[in-house]
């Protein structure tokens, strides 16, 4: 399959940060044929549980099962990070090679303050990536300027109020089953590995109440919120559910 020209590339500071926020709408768009991808900004290594080789692997089931075009990590240091130069042009590399439509990205601010600079980091890269005068280059070859269409952040741990909400009813076992390929991270009885705020036996009945949440003043039973920084422009009235 042709990686270039993706629908949607969503990008995560961490690996499972787009699988917990927006798997949901990322498996009703490729089951309606968009081209998605993902990169991972770091290995998550840092984490209080598993290990970098660990959460590579499980990364690459959740892929598997996501069915996803194609996913990578940049392999930043995890905590580590920076919104500086040379961050800002290997995320601007993929932008540039990948031509998406949509950029999805992590929340503005959060629990983990890797989530709020990634954030600002990809969102820059963003708009950075479609002046004609950054040069960047793929496989030694010079690359064209491109600027995504909508760049849109993910709500995660804390609430933040979305400026649209996705529809994700009857897709939340396929999104439970892809959660589930991270096992070092989330609940487990025979887990003898640190506790965290997410390895908790709650956290699934958690992100279900989000999802809850976020779907009923829509009327749908189950939602994924995103975040845009400027205003969502519609085609038609009649079109807003």
């Amino acid at each position: 399959m042709n990686e270039n020209n993706l629908d949607i590339l969503a990008f995560g500071a961490h690996p499972d940060d787009v699988e917990i926020s927006c798997a949901g709408t990322l498996i009703k768009s490729i089951e309606q044929g968009k081209k998605v991808g993902i990169i991972d900004l770091t290995t998550g290594e840092m984490g209080s549980r598993g290990s970098r080789e660990t959460r590579t692997q499980e990364a690459e089931h959740a892929s598997r099962l996501l069915r996803l075009t194609v996913r990578e990590n940049l392999e930043f240091r995890d905590c580590h990070f920076q919104n500086d130069e040379w961050h800002r042009l290997k995320v601007i590399e993929k932008i540039r090679q990948y031509r998406p439509r949509v950029v999805l990205v992590n929340s503005p601010s959060d629990r983990h303050p890797d989530h709020g600079r990634a954030s600002t980091l990809v969102r820059e890269a963003a708009f950075y990536s479609g002046l004609v005068k950054l040069e960047t280059q793929h496989h030694g070859l010079p690359q064209v300027a491109f600027r995504p269409r909508s760049v849109f952040m993910y709500t995660q741990d804390y609430f933040l109020n979305p400026s649209f909400v996705v529809n994700i009813s009857g897709y939340w076992e396929k999104k439970l089953a892809v959660l589930k390929c991270y096992n070092t991270q989330f609940y487990s009885a025979d887990s003898s590995e640190p506790k965290t705020p997410i390895s908790g036996e709650e956290f699934f009945d958690f992100l279900y109440g989000r999802a809850l949440n976020l779907g009923r003043p829509c009327g749908f039973l189950l939602g994924e919120g995103f975040i845009n920084d400027r205003y969502t422009g519609i085609e038609s009235i009649d079109h807003v559910i």
